[in-house]
């Protein structure tokens, strides 16, 4: 009996011990081993994935965003500024430059020609009227306008090579 017990108990001791040991190192390395890799590899993942897209991204857009805008701006408000400038200064005051030298040249050679006029004329008819003793007609006839002008011009007009 002694051999059976002693057979019987190293059947057992090898039995149970194979069996612990192979289902426990399999169960929990398996199970460490997934575990460990499911929640590292997760983690790993997720955090390299949110960090490296928000991030990336949010340069990406941010530096994409602020230089198109500040040039684009830069460049539009540059542009439109100095046409708009320009030209609304260039005509503004080519435009009142020119009415008012017209306006001015008009007005001033209007005065000039009526002074020298009226002076010239006034000073012919007193010179006239010192040295020749002639006397100015007062009225100017009335045939202007008369039947006898219209008839006058009308047939000047006939007899003209036109």
């Amino acid at each position: 009996m002694k051999i059976l017990l002693n057979y019987l108990l190293t059947y057992l001791l090898t039995y149970l011990l194979t069996y612990s040991l192979t289902y426990l190192l399999t169960y929990s390395l398996t199970h460490s081993l997934t575990h460990s890799l499911t929640h590292s590899l997760t983690y790993l993942l997720t955090y390299l994935l949110t960090y490296s897209l928000t991030h990336s991204l949010t340069y990406s857009l941010t530096h994409l965003l602020t230089h198109l805008l500040t040039h684009s701006l830069t460049h539009l408000l540059t542009h439109l500024l100095t046409y708009l400038l320009t030209h609304s200064l260039t005509y503004s005051l080519t435009h009142s430059l020119t009415h008012l030298l017209t306006h001015l040249l008009t007005h001033l050679l209007t005065y000039l020609l009526t002074y020298l006029l009226t002076y010239l004329l006034h000073g012919a008819e007193s010179f006239f009227r010192s040295k020749l003793g002639l006397q100015l007609v007062k009225k100017f006839p009335t045939f202007y306008g008369t039947r006898n002008f219209i008839t006058v011009l009308a047939s000047a007009r006939h007899l003209s090579p036109s």
